[in-house]
This record gives structure tokens, sequence and C-alpha cells, in this order.
């Protein structure tokens, strides 16, 4: 039985059409594979959070990811899913996001008993800077870079409503923006409070404050880049050199793919060391 030129069309749109799927299952496993290899490495697990801006395949639109609810349910699955004496690395690329879904983030990583390590090679901006504080150690590529934590309220930040207000008066303004500078004032101590809490451990109380000041005070715009130099100068904990080379690496098996995807992965089973070990 020979083949027409319709069966031949067929196959080849069969292959097309399946090709893309093979690509994505085989970049899958090498990303898992590679996760895997640095956590025997370092004896620890790998988490990552990596957000990139993507683009819609059929009209080309691009779409920024943030850290969404989805992220912090995965991320506190996966430390749920650690032994309380296995360190935690993890990989952070973000522009930021939902405060409260960083919150969590930071909060379940603070509590994490053993080593927490978060990674830069790029940036990890507002909320992305929220998670990384709650870490024992950060290590930055020496250009990357964190943020601000400033909150923001739709597109203005709350620092630049509360200071509208101030400059106006009260009497000058509608109660639409006074509503809105109420609002500010209380995600601006939410934040700061916050903030001192990554803290408290890091540097003295006043320090802390101080720093929180700095950190959610609407210092800088929301976008300003604090770098390797300006956190040393701060004292947060930052090393700057001897990042990973599979963090690199690692980084490039993220490209900006034109399908939806997982930005938090890890390898979704329990460890235990004693299993570990047997498994060696």
């Amino acid at each position: 039985m020979g083949f027409s030129l319709g069966d031949l069309f067929w196959f080849l749109f069969l292959m097309l059409a399946l090709l893309p799927m093979y690509r994505q299952r085989l970049l899958e496993a090498t990303r898992l594979r590679l996760i895997r290899n640095l956590e025997k490495k370092r004896g620890s697990r790998v988490i990552t959070i990596i957000h990139r801006q993507e683009a819609i395949s059929f009209l080309g639109i691009p779409i920024t990811r943030y850290i969404n609810v989805e992220d912090s349910e995965a991320v506190l699955r996966a430390i749920r899913l650690t032994p309380d004496d296995m360190p935690i690395d993890l990989l952070l690329h973000t522009p930021g996001g939902l405060v409260l879904a960083a919150e969590q983030i930071a909060r379940a990583l603070q509590k994490h008993k053993a080593k927490v390590t978060v990674f830069v090679p790029h940036y990890a901006m507002s909320g992305g800077t929220m998670i990384a504080l709650a870490a024992d150690e950060i290590l930055m590529d020496e250009n990357a870079v964190l943020g601000p934590v400033d909150p923001q309220l739709g597109h203005y930040p709350a620092a630049s409503i509360i200071e509208t207000v101030r400059s106006k008066g009260p009497d000058k303004v509608d109660d639409q923006t006074l509503i809105l500078a109420d609002i500010a004032n209380k995600a601006m101590r939410q934040v700061e409070n916050f903030i001192c809490l990554l803290l408290k451990d890091k540097m003295p109380p006043e320090k802390a404050k101080e720093m929180a000041k700095i950190l959610a005070g609407g210092t800088w715009t929301h976008d300003y880049p604090l770098t390797c130099d300006k956190l040393k100068e701060f004292g947060l904990l930052t090393v700057c050199e001897g990042l990973p080379e599979e963090i690199y690496t690692l980084m490039e098996l993220y490209p900006q793919p034109a399908q939806r995807r997982p930005s938090v992965q890890y390898i979704p089973l329990p460890y235990g060391r004693e299993r570990e070990r047997t498994r060696q």
C-alpha cells in the first residue's frame, strides 16, 4: 500500500502539530533534571519563581506576569514538603506582584528552620524584594538589582497620594482622593510593619525601622534599582559573587514562550534525609 499526496499532507500536519508539544516536554524534563542536580549538589530543596513577559501566540499581545496567589499556594506547598532541617534555595526573577501573595511566601520562608538562600540572577523588584528579605542569605549577580517595596494603589504610589493630600490640604481635594489617601496610609503602615518583621533578626530594632521606612516609604520611584553596593551599604546580608553557574543555565531554560507555563517549579515529592541517603 503506497502513500498518497493527501496521506503525506496529513502526516506532515500531524508532525508539525505534535512538535511544539514534544519540545515543551523535552524542555520541561531538562529543567527538572537541572533542578535535581542542583538539589543534590547543595543538599537543598530548589524552588523557582520566574516571571517573564510572554506573548499570546496568535495575536502577539505581550502579557507581563506577576506574583499571584497561585504562586504563593505552590511555594507554600513546596515548603510543606520540605523537612525542617533541609535548606531551601529559591531562584527569584520577578517584577513583583500582589502584596498578599508576596507576604505569604516571605512569612513561610522566614519560618523555615533551615537556611534559606535566595538567588537573584537579574532582578527581583517590589514583592520580589519582600520575598528576598525573608531569606538568611541573598546571592546576586553583580549586576542584579532589587527594588523598593512601597505599596501601589492602582497606577499611583501610595506615598504620592498621601503627599498630594498633604500639599493641597484635605479641604481642597474630593472625597474619593481622601478615601484613597486613607487607604494609602494603611497600606504604608502595613508594609512598613511587615518589613520590620522580616528584618528584626538581621539588624537592631531601630535600624530595622529605619530600613523599613526607606524601603516602603516612597523614598524613590517604584522601579528604582537597588544595586549590590547599595544593599551592602544597608547591611542586608547580600553577597554579589559566587552565584552558581547552574542558576544561569536554568534561567536559559525559561525563554519567552508563546504558551502559558507554570512560574513556580520544584520536584513535587516530600523530602526526608533518610530517604535521600537510601537513594544515594
